[in-house]
């Protein structure tokens, strides 16, 4: 791909996940053409259907997703596992309307997926706060990651707020510490 064509991909992108995530996943792809500074046309050479941009839109956040907890695996801090849930829940939250827009189209988005991708950070970061003492001694990553993964799932289906967010987040830090 030319690097004009990166950059209208990434601007497109970015873009895309300002105004669904203002307007909903409803919102017109002209929106998204407007907001990126391109054509319509341009928009769909690179997404020739609103559901391949979703696509793209949840994509690109998962590989945010991997690029922040890259950074997280580089904290030596036992805690920073505490901070990957966090992240991993607002992630879910700040995207509910592609989500639930995909879901429309007969795409499913499903959190534990995500966590899979990002097992290997989610084992250093949690033998990282095992052995700092920051969680049980017993606790697993196949443990680990349905839970998180069904607390934010529900939370996304639900449409949770920041309050209940972050009670169900203290729920579950309480129950991993030791």
């Amino acid at each position: 791909m030319r690097a004009d064509a990166r950059r209208n991909r990434a601007r497109i992108l970015e873009a895309a996940e300002a105004v669904f995530a203002e307007q909903g996943a409803s919102a017109a792809t002209d929106a998204v053409a407007a907001r990126a500074g391109v054509a319509i046309g341009t928009v769909f050479r690179h997404f020739p259907t609103k559901p391949d941009l979703l696509k793209a839109v949840v994509m690109n956040l998962l590989d945010r997703l991997i690029g922040k907890a890259d950074a997280l695996v580089r904290d030596p801090d036992p805690n920073a596992l505490f901070d990957f849930c966090v992240l991993i829940m607002e992630a879910g939250a700040s995207q509910r309307a592609i989500f639930a827009r995909l879901a429309e189209t007969g795409v499913q988005v499903r959190v534990a997926d995500a966590l899979e991708r990002l097992r290997p950070s989610v084992d250093v970061l949690l033998d990282r706060a095992r052995d700092g003492g920051a969680v049980r001694e017993d606790l697993r990553s196949d443990e680990l990651i349905p839970l998180l993964a069904a607390l934010c799932q529900e939370a996304v289906a639900a449409d949770w707020d920041a309050a209940l967010r972050g009670r169900a987040l203290d729920l579950l830090f309480a129950g991993l510490r030791p």
